[in-house]
């Protein structure tokens, strides 16, 4: 006779823990308790298998459930003459962790597609294990009132089943049927269609080529046939999104395959139950339309992850499934806003009566050589929090502009945020704000200390000011990015931080953009960069790379125009005359160390991309040309000084110009400069070793998508004998600056207490 008291932490409540760890004492026999507590879950069990239950328990808990830690302690046995689900302890006010939302299991998937089941081809079918989480909820305790389905009474086949402690939806608030939950439906015009006949009008709308709004579980997708050429040009047409890719969903593992180069850690992601697009690496000769992602060699793939998907993949090899918004905007997510915002992108609505609470994109991942990179986190992950090394006040991190995010705090819990999005119009910020107060509501946090970002003119800056909190952290942009990825990975002794992105508001109020830091969670020192230059029009010249091609190739040339008009005679003598004015006085041009500016300048200057559509367009169209590159040219991208390490891109510039006009080929050209500048960064953090004696390295920032420059910096830093640190469950983004602030702000919290 054992007796064992266990204490489970993590996200072990609201995902079905007790019931399962009820059954599992059952299933061996065994005698005791089980009950909430605000620490976790804690369980007695007694009984000759108690170490089977404990086996069982760490290695295959409950789908939804994550065990941080799992404590325990043997006891003698005290003979418990039952197995008790007992009420939760109350000393401390609890933390409950939602789960979010989760891909349909297969175990609804075989109901979903078994005639002489009730729930045959119900489209909304769910259960413990599955189903929407976070975007139905209004505010906890997590019951069904407080959900978005509390407007679906259940029925009595539905309500017997959800009381049912030995049944699969014991306690799943979502759970329906089709006498009692969501219907779906579709509009097309004046004609409106449900259920099974709305479904089948549906496929063979996207069978002729049209666009359709679904609604899916955090928003609408806009939907067509990926392998329809002209349909996709449609989209693209109406939404007015000429070039950035578009997102698929597919029916299966083996479809994925053969559309794309899929890797066993790509597989598990695709696959496993947060089901986010992964950015794989495209095959050739496959039947998608060609306009899906010209600009790269890669497309965004994944599976089906609601039980309508499924369905509505049973006659397709692949779907568009790209968010539904206007441009700049958030997501739509309910029926009226569709009908108001997508009539003239939309030929039909796909959607249900199930009120969508918050707006939640679709996650995204990239998969190269060396693993997985988060670059958009969302759906499945949004709000798994992450633990602090202590208990802190409770902190906002306001984040950045773009790729927003925010983060929260409350003891021990940091609570990253879905994605926002760019903060680029009043619709956005007002996301932010919404998203914000759902969360503060949901976790009954009132800020005592804000963090936020150095830019003065950020909206979210701007509103960290406004607050009357108690103390108010400014943190630097690129201190933040490698401060995320050292709080990711518990460390707290100083690295060498390299942070390459396109923009950031440094100290001395120029734009940062490829900086060297030693850096630790307290403070950093900024012991290189790449060198000042003018950027040329300030915003205007991100919309139009050329213009900062012209700055770096003045700046090669000594304030010579003769090599801008040799690889830009468009502008004209007149219009350069004006453009040199204005990089030698500075006006409107701000100065910059932008590693971004810099992939921009060799675009243009390479002739691949003068001018973009959307953010970072030129830079992913040289990774594109440079992975079909052949031969490497040894370029020259020195250190400018001795006392800082302070990277010239003159030299390199200059060369590259002159090659492209002897007409070498402009891929061999673009995949010299991905290795001269991987170089380049090598070079900084061996200067930065001898001088600090200091061989961990943290990658961080936007330029380090790039995953053939990432693959190769991580080669050439490991032959050098660094240990190399990155994101792995943070985006490598901007996504992440919100935690990096938070993570900096609890470690001055800290030192002010000592």
């Amino acid at each position: 006779m054992v007796r064992l008291r266990i204490r489970a932490e993590g996200v072990v409540q609201g995902v079905g823990f007790r019931p399962y760890v009820h059954n599992l004492a059952l299933k061996y026999n065994l005698k005791g308790w089980v009950l909430n507590s605000p620490s976790g879950v804690l369980i007695e069990v007694e009984g000759e298998k108690a170490p089977f239950f404990l086996r069982e328990l760490r290695d295959n808990p409950p789908p939804l459930a994550v065990l941080e830690t799992l404590e325990v302690e043997e006891l003698e046995p005290v003979g418990y003459a039952e197995f008790q689900i007992r009420s939760s302890r109350t000393e401390e006010e609890p933390i409950t962790l939602i789960p979010p939302d989760v891909a349909t299991c297969e175990d609804c998937l075989r109901e979903m597609r078994d005639p002489s089941d009730r729930r045959y081809r119900y489209p909304f079918l769910n259960c413990t294990n599955c189903g929407p989480r976070f975007t139905i909820i209004e505010s906890l305790p997590y019951d069904r009132a407080r959900t978005s389905m509390k407007k679906f009474p259940m029925c009595p086949d539905c309500e017997r089943e959800y009381h049912d402690i030995r049944d699969r939806r014991y306690h799943a608030q979502p759970v329906a049927c089709p006498k009692c939950g969501p219907k779906l439906s579709l509009k097309e015009g004046e004609r409106v269609l449900f259920e099974e006949e709305a479904l089948k009008r549906a496929k063979v709308l996207l069978r002729e080529g049209k666009t359709l709004a679904i609604k899916g579980l955090g928003g609408f997708h806009l939907a067509c046939d990926a392998t329809n050429e002209e349909a996709v040009i449609r989209l693209r047409e109406r939404k007015g999104r000429p070039s950035k890719a578009l997102a698929i969903m597919v029916p299966s593992l083996e479809v994925a395959q053969s559309l794309a180069w899929v890797s066993e850690e790509a597989q598990r992601e695709l696959t496993g139950w947060r089901r986010p697009i992964v950015i794989l690496p495209k095959r050739e000769g496959t039947p998608l339309a060609p306009s899906l992602s010209a600009d790269n060699n890669r497309i965004g793939i994944m599976l089906p992850y609601t039980p309508l998907h499924h369905l509505l993949l049973e006659e397709f090899q692949a779907l568009v499934m790209t968010s539904a918004n206007e441009s700049g905007e958030p997501l739509v997510a309910s029926n009226e806003e569709a009908l108001s915002k997508l009539s003239a992108v939309a030929d039909a609505f796909l959607w249900h009566d199930r009120e969508i609470v918050q707006k939640l994109d679709d996650s995204v991942l990239g998969s190269y050589s060396r693993g997985i990179q988060m670059v958009r986190r969302a759906r499945g992950y949004a709000p798994f929090p992450f633990k602090l090394w202590g208990n802190f006040p409770s902190i906002l991190a306001t984040g950045a502009e773009m790729k927003n995010t925010f983060s929260l705090t409350k003891r021990n819990y940091l609570f990253l945020s879905h994605h926002i999005g760019d903060l680029e119009n009043w619709e956005s910020y007002e996301h932010f704000l919404s998203s914000l107060e759902h969360l503060k509501a949901l976790y009954q946090i009132e800020p005592e200390v804000v963090a936020y970002d150095l830019h003065p003119q950020y909206i979210v800056t701007q509103y960290a000011l406004s607050l009357n909190v108690g103390m108010k952290i400014p943190v630097q942009h690129h201190h933040a990015h490698i401060a995320s990825v050292l709080f990711e990975h518990r460390i707290f002794h100083p690295v060498i931080g390299v942070s390459c992105d396109g923009t950031g508001y440094g100290d001395d109020g120029a734009i940062w953009g490829m900086e060297f830091l030693i850096a630790d969670l307290w403070s950093y020192k900024r012991f290189g960069h790449l060198d000042y230059l003018p950027l040329l029009g300030g915003e205007e010249a991100i919309r139009q790379p050329w213009r900062m091609a012209v700055s770096h190739l003045l700046n090669a040339e000594g304030g010579s125009p003769v090599l801008s008009l040799k690889i830009f005679p468009e502008i004209g003598e007149e219009r350069m005359k004006v453009l040199e004015a204005q990089w030698r006085k500075g006006f409107g041009s701000p100065q910059t160390s932008s590693a971004g500016r810099l992939f921009d300048t060799i675009s243009a200057i390479l002739g691949f991309s003068r001018e973009i559509s959307y953010e970072g367009q030129a830079a992913i169209i040289l990774e594109r040309e440079a992975e079909k590159g052949r031969s490497v040219i040894p370029l020259n991208f020195p250190n400018k000084e001795e006392d800082r390490f302070l990277l010239d891109p003159a030299p390199m510039v200059r060369e590259l110009a002159y090659r492209k006009l002897r007409g070498e080929n402009p891929r061999d050209l673009a995949l010299s400069f991905h290795e001269a500048f991987a170089r380049g960064i090598l070079e900084g953090c061996k200067w930065g070793r001898e001088r600090y004696a200091i061989s961990q390295v943290v990658l961080s920032g936007g330029v380090f998508q790039n995953l053939l420059l990432l693959a190769r910096l991580l080669e050439m830093l490991e032959q050098e004998g660094f240990k190399v640190l990155l994101p792995r469950n943070l985006p490598v983004n901007d996504g992440a600056i919100s935690v990096g602030q938070g993570a900096i702000a609890c470690a001055k919290l800290e030192e002010k207490c000592a």
